[in-house]
C-alpha cells in the first residue's frame, strides 16, 4: 500500500486538457494526426506574422547619425570668409563653416539661425535681432552681439574692400545687450532681411588685426565659424596648394548637428580634371558642369541621381540705343525677338538643362500673361514669317544687293546692321553664333565680338561701348531689380546695361524696394514687366539650371531656390544617409 501511494504522489495526475490530449492523439489516424500539426503551425506561423506586421506597422524610419561624402568643386580656396569670399570654392567652404543670424531656406523662406526671433518696425527702418544664448563657435566660445556688432563693422570699412559692402551701406550696427542688437537702416529697403544671413566672424580671432592684415589672415584658409560643419583636416601639395579640406560635423550647431559625419571637399585646376576625379570615383558629387561633361558623366557612373532647379539668372540681349541708332525702332527690336528661336538655345547650348524666357523676371515668380487673340493668330506662324512682316509694315525692304534690311530716314538711310559683344564662355560663344545665324536668316547683318572677360567688364560694359550686349543678370531671392533697370543705374557703375529709362518703371522699381508685403510686391513687378514687354529695351533668351550629380544614397537634398551654387549647402545639416527604425510613438 505504501509504495502504491508513493507512486501516485510522484507522478503528475493528468488535467482534464492532457487527458483530452492523449485521447485524441489515440482516436485520431495518422492523417488526422497530420492534419492537426499542418493546422497548428499554419496558426502559429499567423500569429507571428500578425505581430510581425503590428510592429512594422508601429516602425518609423528616421534618419540616423554616420556616414561621409567626397564634394568635387573647381577652384582653390583663399578667402574661406563671408565677407571676402569671391570664388566658388570661397563661397562653397564658407557656406559649410560659417552661419549667420538667420538662414535662407531651400522653399525661399528663412528660419532663424544664430539668432532666435527678431522684429521689424512698422517703418521698416529699424531690425531688432534676439540671439540665441547658447550659441557658439567651433573653438566653443559664445556668440555674443559683439561678434555681429565687429563683422558689420569690419565688412562697411573700405579697406577691407569686401564685394558686399554695398548692401550694408548706411546700415548703423548696434548692440543693446550681449544678446540684442539693433539694426537701423537709412531708408525701408524690404530685401534687407536677407542680409542677416551674413556669416558672423568671431571677434576674439579676428579682433586682434588691423583691417591692413584682414586679407592675409591664416584665418581665410583655416577659419573658426559656427556653422554646420567644422574644419578638421587641411591636405596640401608640396607646393602646399590644398588638395581637399575634411570636414566634421558640429556638435554645436544651432539648428542641430548634422546627421552626416564628415565631408571632404576635394580641389581641381578646371572641369576636365573634375569630371576625371569623379568618374574615377575620387569624389561623389559635383556641380556646375556643363551639359556636354554631363553626359560623358553619367554614361559612366550608376549610383548618381541629377538634381536641377532654374537658377535666377537671367541671359540675353540687351540693346544700346544711344550707340546703335538701328535700335531706336520698336519694330525692329520686336522682330528680332521674333525671329529667335529661343527653343533651339535651351536644347543645343544646354542640352535641355534651362528655360527659355521672355521676360526680366526668373520662371515661376509671376503668373503668365495669357495671349490675346491677335497675339495667338501670330503665334501660328512661322517665326520668320512673322519678323519679316513686321518690318514689312514698318516700310523697312531688302536691299536687293546686300539682301539687309533698309529703311528710308529724313537723315538718310538705316541698315539692320550691329555687332553682339559677348565674354570669352564657350556657353555664351555658342549662344552668341546661335543668335547670329537665327537673325542673318531673317536679313540682318551680325557681327559678334567675343572678348576676355575682365577685358569686357571695364573696357566694353562699363563705358558702354557696344551696339548690343549678350550677357547675364543674377536676379537674386529677393528680386531686387533697382540696379538693373533704373534710370538712374544707366551709367557705370550703375548695372541698368540696356541704358532703359522709364517714369513708370523707376516708381514701380523704387515702391517694391520699400514693401514687406509679398503679395504687393508681387503687384509691382507686375507693372515693371508689363511696361518691359511693350518696350522690349533687350530680348530676354533663358534661365539656366544648376545641375547637382550626387549619389543615390544622400537623402533629402533640397535644392529649392538656389542663387548661386554654394546654396546647394542651405539644408545641409538635414542631409542623411544611414538610417534607423523606432516605433513612432517615441518620434517628436
Amino acid at each position: 500500500m505504501d509504495s502504491i501511494h508513493s507512486d501516485n504522489v510522484n507522478e503528475p495526475y493528468p488535467t482534464t486538457s492532457s487527458k483530452r490530449s492523449l485521447r485524441i492523439n489515440r482516436d485520431f489516424s495518422p492523417f488526422e494526426k497530420l492534419l492537426f500539426l499542418v493546422l497548428g503551425a499554419i496558426f502559429l506561423i499567423s500569429t507571428l506574422s500578425l505581430l510581425n506586421q503590428v510592429n512594422k506597422n508601429l516602425l518609423v524610419e528616421i534618419p540616423a547619425e554616420g556616414g561621409s561624402f567626397a564634394e568635387g568643386v573647381v577652384g582653390s580656396p583663399r578667402f574661406i570668409n563671408p565677407l571676402l569670399a569671391q570664388s566658388e570654392a570661397d563661397r562653397d567652404l564658407t557656406a559649410l563653416v560659417y552661419s549667420g543670424l538667420i538662414k535662407p531656406t531651400p522653399d525661399g523662406s528663412f528660419v532663424h539661425d544664430i539668432a532666435r526671433g527678431h522684429t521689424v518696425s512698422e517703418d521698416g527702418l529699424v531690425y531688432t535681432v534676439f540671439l540665441r544664448e547658447d550659441a557658439e563657435f567651433h573653438d566653443g566660445e559664445l556668440i555674443t552681439a559683439d561678434d555681429v556688432v565687429f563683422t558689420v563693422k569690419l565688412i562697411q570699412n573700405p579697406t577691407i574692400k569686401s564685394p558686399r559692402r554695398g548692401s550694408w551701406e548706411g546700415v548703423l550696427v548696434e548692440k543693446v545687450s550681449d544678446t540684442e542688437v539693433v539694426f537701423t537702416l537709412e531708408q525701408p529697403y524690404a530685401p534687407f532681411i536677407e542680409n542677416l544671413s551674413l556669416g558672423i566672424l568671431p571677434e576674439h580671432i579676428w579682433g586682434t588685426a588691423n583691417t591692413e592684415e584682414v586679407a592675409f589672415s591664416e584665418f581665410n584658409t583655416n577659419p573658426i565659424g559656427s556653422g554646420p560643419f567644422e574644419i578638421q583636416e587641411i591636405k596640401r601639395s608640396s607646393s602646399g596648394i590644398p588638395v581637399y579640406y575634411e570636414l566634421d560635423s558640429f556638435d554645436g550647431y544651432a539648428l542641430g548637428r548634422p546627421y552626416i559625419e564628415s565631408v571632404r571637399v576635394y580641389f581641381y585646376p578646371n572641369e576636365d580634371f573634375l569630371i576625371d576625379a569623379y568618374i574615377n570615383g575620387e569624389v561623389d558629387s559635383i556641380n556646375s558642369i556643363s551639359t556636354n561633361n554631363l553626359a560623358y558623366a553619367e554614361l559612366n557612373t550608376s549610383d548618381m541621381q541629377i538634381e536641377q532647379v532654374p537658377l535666377p539668372r537671367i541671359f540675353g540681349v540687351f540693346f544700346n540705343q544711344n550707340r546703335a541708332s538701328v535700335f531706336a525702332h520698336i519694330e525692329v527690336r520686336r522682330a528680332l525677338d521674333v525671329a529667335l528661336d529661343k527653343e533651339r538655345i535651351v536644347r543645343e547650348v544646354l542640352g535641355g538643362f534651362g528655360t527659355a524666357i521672355d521676360s526680366p523676371i526668373p520662371p515661376g515668380i509671376l503668373p503668365e500673361r495669357e495671349l490675346s487673340a491677335e497675339e495667338l493668330e501670330l503665334e501660328a506662324l512661322s517665326q520668320k514669317k512673322r519678323a519679316i512682316d513686321i518690318l514689312e509694315r514698318n516700310q523697312w525692304t531688302v536691299n536687293e544687293e546686300s539682301g539687309v534690311w533698309e529703311k528710308e530716314e529724313n537723315d538718310g538711310v538705316d541698315r539692320l546692321e550691329f555687332s553682339i559683344a559677348t565674354a570669352n564662355i564657350p556657353e555664351l560663344k555658342a549662344v552668341a553664333n546661335i543668335v547670329k545665324e537665327e537673325w542673318e536668316a531673317i536679313g540682318a547683318l551680325v557681327d559678334v565680338n567675343v572678348f576676355e572677360t575682365g577685358d569686357l567688364n571695364q573696357n566694353v560694359i562699363r563705358p558702354r561701348k557696344y551696339d548690343a550686349l549678350l550677357f547675364g543678370e543674377i536676379v537674386g531671392r529677393e528680386l531686387d531689380l533697382f540696379a538693373f533697370w533704373h534710370s538712374s543705374q544707366r551709367n557705370d557703375p550703375g548695372l541698368n546695361i540696356a541704358l532703359y529709362a522709364n517714369i513708370t518703371v523707376d516708381a514701380a522699381l523704387e515702391e517694391a524696394r520699400t514693401i514687406s508685403n509679398k503679395e504687393e510686391r508681387l503687384e509691382k513687378f507686375e507693372i515693371f514687366q508689363s511696361e518691359i514687354e511693350n518696350d522690349i529695351p533687350a530680348i530676354f533668351i533663358y534661365t539656366p539650371d544648376f545641375i547637382y550629380v550626387v549619389p543615390q544614397h544622400i537623402e533629402n537634398i533640397r535644392l529649392g531656390s538656389v542663387t548661386t551654387p554654394s546654396e546647394r549647402f542651405l539644408n545641409v545639416h538635414e542631409w542623411y544617409i544611414h538610417t534607423d527604425h523606432v516605433w513612432n510613438f517615441f518620434v517628436n
